[in-house]
């Protein structure tokens, strides 16, 4: 039994807000002061941490579902299914279907009803529902579709990663620069023919102790913008060294479990929400095998013109390099690759998959 990836697809909102949209906004700090900043050294800086220099926002008419069912059509077309086959829809997501405008979170009925519904599915025995795990939440549908395919309940599951967080980002707070919306899906089957390949081992971790409001929802730091509406905030340094303390540990036992050594590493996709702390969880991560010298083309990176679009950017970046529309980056059957993500919660999570 190989619980394997049959198909990816993707979709990139079509609006791109570039770091020039920013020069004209007033940025605030957490006490309600105002950054003296001028506007285009506040984005410089920042570029230069998260090396976000686009991002992409759906359309005032589009909703998170919209957009995962458009990546849903695609991971369906490309696996070349009948959609009345799944046994299972997974959406990831974390604010609902949030309208234009507005500030009233929408989750009912839940997104994977509303993206059955949109695919016209007529079959009652695919169940459908939403996982709440914060930017991991893509990677632990994939950990729990994983469990429903190897208990031989189910054959088929589309799990779908989709946010739009440009409708809960503070435009007072600097890191409003960071969101981004997107969503991509991937058709999970179980596949009784292909031993040793798919999912390997996975880890899933939650710290809630100290960690529990790191990423949180708080009104804008200027006080007099929409008292009453709440953005998602996040403890920026706090997150950093959380990350870089459980993120490569989480990893290496992930691998371990497994039996694979580093060196059996073709591509590590981890989620895309601040370039500097990738690239410092990764050197982590080599460091704990005693390597130093870290291959340059291992980690594959989408944020510099997507932005971080939480739940999408790991599957976004898995379907461009599977399909080749990333550069020199590639992967082919065989390859041994990891994913991993860290996010609200604070939540961590990671698979070891071999590639078919």
């Amino acid at each position: 039994m190989s619980i394997i990836i049959t198909g990816t697809g993707r979709y990139i909102p079509e609006v791109i807000v570039g770091d020039q949209d920013f020069l004209k906004s007033t940025f605030y700090n957490a006490d309600g002061s105002r950054i003296t900043l001028d506007s285009k050294e506040i984005i410089s800086k920042l570029t230069t941490i998260t090396g976000i220099e686009q991002r992409r926002y759906a359309h005032e008419e589009q909703r998170t579902s919209d957009l995962a069912f458009f990546a849903a059509q695609r991971a369906i077309a490309d696996a070349d299914i009948d959609p009345e086959t799944l046994d299972g829809i997974i959406v990831a997501q974390n604010y609902g279907d949030m309208a234009s405008g507005q500030n009233q979170v929408d989750q009912v009925p839940c997104l994977a009803a509303r993206v059955k519904h949109k695919l016209k599915i007529k079959n009652s025995r695919c169940m459908a529902f939403d996982v709440l795990y914060g930017c991991p939440g893509w990677i632990q549908g994939v950990i729990v579709a994983q469990q429903f395919l190897q208990s031989g309940y189910a054959k088929r599951f589309l799990v779908i990663g989709s946010e739009i967080l440009s409708r809960v980002s503070d435009p007072h707070d600097r890191d409003s620069m960071i969101y981004a919306d997107g969503a991509a899906a991937s058709i999970i089957e179980n596949i009784p023919d292909m031993p040793g390949a798919g999912i390997l081992s996975v880890a899933s971790l939650s710290f809630t102790r100290e960690e529990i409001h790191f990423i949180h929802n708080a009104p804008s730091f200027n006080k007099a913008h929409a008292p009453e509406t709440k953005y998602i905030k996040m403890a920026g340094r706090k997150i950093y060294e959380f990350a870089l303390n459980h993120v490569p540990k989480a990893m290496k036992n992930c691998m371990d479990e497994a039996g694979l050594d580093i060196k059996d590493l073709s591509k590590i996709f981890i989620h895309q929400a601040n370039e500097k702390m990738d690239e410092a969880i990764l050197e982590r991560f080599y460091k704990l095998y005693g390597i130093t010298d870290i291959p340059q083309d291992i980690m594959p990176m989408s944020i510099h013109k997507l932005g971080n679009s939480s739940v999408a950017t790991v599957p976004t970046l898995y379907d461009l390099v599977r399909k080749g529309e990333l550069g020199e980056h590639q992967i082919k059957p065989g390859d041994i690759i990891l994913f991993a993500s860290v996010g609200a919660g604070m939540n961590i999570n990671a698979i070891a998959y071999k590639v078919t």
